[in-house]
């Protein structure tokens, strides 16, 4: 009777353990085909199971090459979408460290892979579109996808990692900062966009050495040449280098506004230098003297961020000149023989005209003749304001 017992014993252990000793079985037979599949079957709907099953169907399909298998058809279907599963999981995980670790060449290469399958996927768009803010070797890429995400985030999709504003305001800068060396007057609008939102992103220096930099080498240079082509012989002033002119002094008060922000919310003693020493030039070249410097820099964060300046189309009418006296007498324009208008514009001995408008520094100008354009110092370094995300 005992050794009944253990025979009966023996027989269940046996029975119980027949599938998993099958499975483990390299042997392509009939039943050991059956097992997998069976093991297959039972496990592949549960998540927590399906390496087991993804495990037996690779077992069964090792064991038949055969066309016409629907088992193996169907078995096949199940490991290719489990693959094609676990790669895209592993290659999200090396992009969440890569976006972690700050490794900005890799969110853009890792963020590649992810997008050929979710090419809508707006957080994915929104980490690549600002990488290029960290390495300048991907920012022409990044600003590919920094396009993307704000078309997105304004069509209502998720902004995460960051709140709405920051996610436009980083994506808008990479937009701009990438349009810097190749087409200075497009990268304004996007500058300015970032300045404008209400995020940490306007407070960070390097926003308006960058804003500078394209008023400088955008509207200001192509105003500069456009005033030096109107000029008539002996660069004298003519109504058309006049009406350039106006529009000039606009842009380079902007460009005064962009750097005197900057100065201001620079902490580091060589950068605020540096862009101190640039300023300096400007502010003097437009304003003729320091005066009022110091107050428009510790001023300036306390105004509005100026707009694109609008173009001006015709110059003011000078106002009918009172009581004008003798070339030459008190009652005239002074010693040099020339007329006084009550408009503020003086005919001088040298037959330049002296063009007086209010500028966004708060100063008057002095004679504006930009004949040759100061030469800017050296840009502040970058290094110490690299954008922290």
């Amino acid at each position: 009777m005992k050794r009944m017992f253990k025979f009966a014993t023996f027989a269940a252990i046996v029975a119980a353990f027949a599938v998993p000793a099958l499975a483990q079985s390299k042997d392509c037979t009939d039943e050991n085909k059956a097992a997998w599949y069976d093991t297959f079957l039972k496990n592949y709907k549960e998540a927590a199971q399906q390496k087991v099953a993804y495990d037996a169907a690779k077992q069964y399909l090792a064991c038949t090459s055969d066309a016409s298998d629907q088992y193996a058809a169907y078995l096949k279907r199940f490991v290719d979408a489990y693959d094609k599963l676990h790669a895209a999981q592993d290659v999200s995980n090396q992009f969440d460290a890569a976006y972690k670790s700050k490794n900005y060449a890799d969110q853009i290469r890792l963020g590649k892979q992810i997008l050929s399958g979710d090419p809508d996927n707006a957080t994915v768009n929104i980490i690549m579109g600002v990488a290029g803010l960290g390495d300048a070797k991907v920012l022409n890429e990044s600003a590919q996808n920094a396009k993307k995400a704000i078309a997105l985030i304004e069509a209502g999709k998720s902004p995460a990692p960051y709140t709405k504003d920051q996610a436009l305001a980083y994506l808008n800068w990479t937009v701009g900062k990438a349009n810097l060396s190749s087409a200075p007057a497009d990268a304004i609008p996007n500058l300015l966009q970032a300045a404008k939102l209400n995020s940490e992103v306007n407070k960070i220096p390097q926003l308006y050495v960058d804003l500078a930099a394209a008023y400088e080498n955008g509207p200001q240079a192509k105003l500069t040449e456009e005033y030096k082509s109107k000029q008539g012989p002996n660069n004298t002033e003519t109504p058309e280098s006049k009406l350039v002119l106006e529009n000039l002094n606009q842009v380079i008060d902007r460009h005064i506004d962009a750097l005197a922000r900057a100065a201001a919310l620079t902490t580091n003693a060589n950068d605020k230098k540096l862009i101190m020493d640039d300023l300096t030039t400007w502010y003097k070249y437009r304003n003729k003297s320091e005066t009022g410097l110091n107050e428009l820099v510790a001023s300036v964060l306390s105004k509005p961020l100026p707009e694109m300046p609008t173009p001006i189309t015709s110059l003011p009418t000078p106002t009918t000149p009172t009581n004008v006296g003798s070339p030459g007498t008190n009652g005239g324009a002074g010693n040099s023989g020339g007329a006084k208008t009550a408009g503020g514009s003086n005919s001088l001995t040298n037959g330049q005209t002296k063009t007086t408008s209010t500028s966004t520094t708060g100063a008057q100008t002095g004679s504006a003749k930009p004949a040759a354009s100061p030469t800017p110092k050296p840009k502040p370094r970058r290094s110490n304001h690299r954008v922290g995300i």
